[in-house]
């Protein structure tokens, strides 16, 4: 039996399971994660993410515990979830995602570091969607401003697509990832909503007939975040 049939059964078989044997999945788990950080930005205002830019936002990906697998110049890989502005203004429900390398610049010395990437135009996530998607490459990518006072800013001098941050033994700032690479990861998207035939965009545009409880979590935390 090949390897990709051994992971279409894994797969088969843990969306047969019923829902209570499927409350401790790693998609789960990472979205517990996710929404920590989310409190965490929440928590700081005058030093983290200015809402006004998370309020001016098309998408947002939060991706903790980036492992850092080598020194100066290594690689880094985490996982995480990308959600999107709707056209009504309301969030989607979170697609799975990865990051792999990017790690000249980034803070030397921490085992794990939480990423947050602010979108503000819908191309970069449009080109995620069809492929995988590089840093700096297809899209241009800043490091963010901090803090309240960064606020009149985001809209004027900032003229990057994507503003990313990183968190750090507690501390938030701006990051350059030039050259960090986001993928969409489709088999996860499939475990956490059990559901073969998903498409990223079907769960952009609130296809999903009976997300998780994790989802609408998710999405309340980023409406309060983005309201401070």
């Amino acid at each position: 039996m090949s390897c990709q049939w051994i992971r279409f059964w894994l797969l088969g078989l843990a969306l047969c399971l019923p829902a209570a044997v499927l409350a401790e999945t790693d998609q789960e788990a990472k979205l517990d994660e996710v929404m920590e950080v989310v409190d965490a930005v929440s928590r700081i205002p005058e030093q983290g993410i200015p809402p006004v830019l998370l309020r001016n936002a098309e998408g947002i990906a939060i991706i903790p515990n980036v492992i850092k697998v080598g020194l100066v110049i290594g690689g880094r890989f985490g996982k995480g979830v990308l959600v999107v502005r709707r056209r009504d203004g309301s969030w989607s429900d979170p697609v799975f995602v990865s990051i792999t390398g990017g790690s000249v610049g980034w803070q030397i010395g921490a085992q794990s570091t939480d990423v947050l990437l602010v979108f503000k135009s819908h191309r970069g996530i449009d080109r995620m969607v069809d492929r995988k998607f590089t840093l700096g490459a297809d899209a241009s990518v800043a490091a963010g401003p901090v803090g309240r006072q960064a606020a009149a800013a985001t809209d004027t001098a900032l003229k990057a697509e994507i503003y990313s941050y990183s968190r750090s033994r507690g501390l938030f700032a701006g990051v350059a990832l030039d050259g960090a690479a986001l993928q969409i990861e489709n088999g996860d998207d499939a475990l956490y909503y059990r559901a073969f035939d998903l498409t990223p965009q079907q769960i952009f545009a609130g296809a999903v007939p009976h997300p998780p409880a994790s989802a609408e979590g998710l999405r309340s935390l980023l409406v309060e975040l983005e309201g401070q």
